[in-house]
C-alpha cells in the first residue's frame, strides 16, 4: 500500500486490481477509482480483449496499470490489495473465492453468483479467509436510502410499501454519460461460448435443482433479470423491512412485472420492467397512515444525478388540515462514490460489510418466493 496526505493524517492507498473492462468498468468504476486518488490507485486491469486493455489502460490515472488476461495472475499479484470484479457473471463465483484465498477484499458487482451451490461455496471460503466480499448494491450507500431507512424506523406502522423499477434501455443512459465507451469482440469464439454455457448451467443449476422450476425460455430470461435488476430493489427492501411471509400473486410478462408480496400488516407492491422510453424510473414508497417516505433514483450512469428523499405527512391540528412536503437531497456523492468509499473502509479495518455474500444470498431466497409461486 501506498500513503496519501489527508490534511495532517496520511493514509493508506489501496492498490486495486479491475477483472472485467465491460460498460460498468468504463463508465463508472475506472472514473470513480481515479476521482478516489487519496484512497486507490489502479494499478492492475484485466481482461480477455487486448484492445479493451490497450482503451482502459489510457483512463487510468497515476501512471499506467499492469495489465493481464489472467485473474488469477492479477489477484495473486503483490500489486493489488484489494480486487474489483465486474467481468461476466459465469465468473464471479470463481474469482471472489480466488480473491478471498489470497485474503484480499473484494468487491463483486451483483449478482454475486446466480444459485446457492456457488453463493454457499463463496461463504464457505469466507470462513477460512482473512477477507470478506462486498457486493456492489450501490442504492444501500445513498444516503438518501440511509435518511429513509431512520424515518421508516420512526413509523407506529407500516400500511403499504411500492417498490417501482421501470426503466430505459441503459444504452439511452450510457450514451449520454459522456465517458464514451466501447465494447469489443477480440475474443476468441470458444471463450465466447464458454461463458455461455457456464452461465446457462448456473441458472438452470438455480431453477431445476434448487427451486423445482422448469427451465423454459421465459423463466430463465425472468429469473436472469431478476439477479440483474431486480437484486437492486430486493435487497433495498430487505435492508428496510426485511423478507416477507409469502408472494400473493404475479404477472411476470414483458416488457413489465409485478409482484405482490405480503409482510405482516401490510402488502408490497412490486412493479419493474425495461422499456423504451429513456426514462430511470425507480423509487421506494412507504406509507403509514400520517406519513409517506420515497426514495427516489435516477440512473448511476450519469454522475451527479439527485438520489432524493421525499417526506409527506399531515399537519398538526393547530397548523391546517393540509399536508407537508420536503425533500433531501443530502449530498451530491453519487451511489458508486459512497460505496467505494465503504468498501475502502472496511478492506482497511478488516470490517464485514453490510452487503455481504450472506447478505447477497437472500435475495435468491426472494426469487425463490417468486419464481416457485409464478412457475411451479
Amino acid at each position: 500500500m501506498a500513503e496519501a496526505s489527508n490534511g495532517n493524517e496520511s493514509r493508506k492507498v489501496l492498490k486495486v486490481g479491475i477483472i472485467g473492462l465491460g460498460e460498468v468498468a468504463q463508465v463508472s468504476h475506472i472514473l470513480v477509482l481515479n476521482n478516489l486518488s487519496s484512497y486507490y490507485r489502479i494499478t492492475y486491469i484485466c481482461d480477455v480483449s487486448q484492445q479493451a486493455l490497450e482503451h482502459c489502460s489510457k483512463k487510468v490515472v497515476g501512471g499506467t496499470p499492469k495489465t493481464t488476461s489472467s485473474p488469477e495472475e492479477l489477484i495473486a499479484s503483490p500489486d493489488t490489495d484489494v480486487v474489483v470484479i465486474c467481468n461476466v457473471n459465469a465468473f464471479h463465483p470463481s474469482q471472489a473465492i480466488l480473491a478471498l484465498q489470497h485474503n484480499k477484499y473484494v468487491l463483486v458487482e451483483k449478482p454475486l453468483a446466480l444459485n446457492y451451490r456457488d453463493l454457499d461455496a463463496i461463504i464457505a471460503a469466507e470462513q477460512t479467509s482473512e477477507a470478506r466480499v462486498f457486493v456492489g448494491y450501490q442504492r444501500r450507500y445513498a444516503e438518501a436510502f440511509l435518511d429513509a431507512l431512520e424515518e421508516v424506523g420512526s413509523m407506529d406502522k407500516i400500511e403499504y410499501i411500492r417498490v417501482r423499477d421501470i426503466i430505459g434501455q441503459n444504452s439511452s443512459f450510457v450514451d449520454q454519460s459522456g465517458t464514451f465507451p466501447k465494447k469489443y469482440t477480440d475474443f476468441s469464439k470458444e471463450a465466447a461460448a464458454d461463458m455461455h454455457s457456464t452461465e446457462e448451467e448456473m441458472v438452470k443449476a438455480a431453477l431445476i435443482d434448487e427451486f423445482g422450476v422448469e427451465a423454459t425460455d421465459e423463466s430463465m430470461t425472468l429469473y436472469r433479470l431478476f439477479t440483474g435488476l431486480g437484486v437492486h430493489d430486493f435487497s433495498a427492501l430487505r435492508e428496510m423491512v426485511g423478507m416477507p411471509s409469502r408472494v400473493i400473486g404475479a404477472s411476470l410478462g414483458l416488457p413489465i412485472w409485478n409482484v405482490l408480496f405480503q409482510y405482516k400488516g401490510f402488502p408490497v407492491m412490486y412493479e419493474s420492467g425495461i422499456i423504451d422510453v429513456p426514462r430511470f424510473d425507480c423509487h421506494i414508497e412507504i406509507y403509514s397512515r400520517e406519513k409517506i417516505v420515497r426514495v427516489e433514483y435516477d440512473t448511476p450512469y450519469v454522475k451527479g444525478l439527485p438520489v432524493t428523499m421525499t417526506i409527506r405527512e399531515k399537519l398538526d391540528s393547530a397548523k391546517g388540515d393540509g399536508y407537508q412536503e420536503r425533500t433531501v437531497r443530502k449530498t451530491y456523492e453519487d451511489p458508486f462514490t459512497l460505496e467505494f468509499l465503504e468498501f475502502y473502509h472496511c478492506a482497511t479495518k478488516k470490517k464485514c460489510p453490510k452487503t455481504s455474500a450472506v447478505d447477497a444470498r437472500e435475495d435468491l431466497d426472494f426469487i425463490k418466493m417468486i419464481m416457485q409461486a409464478s412457475y411451479s
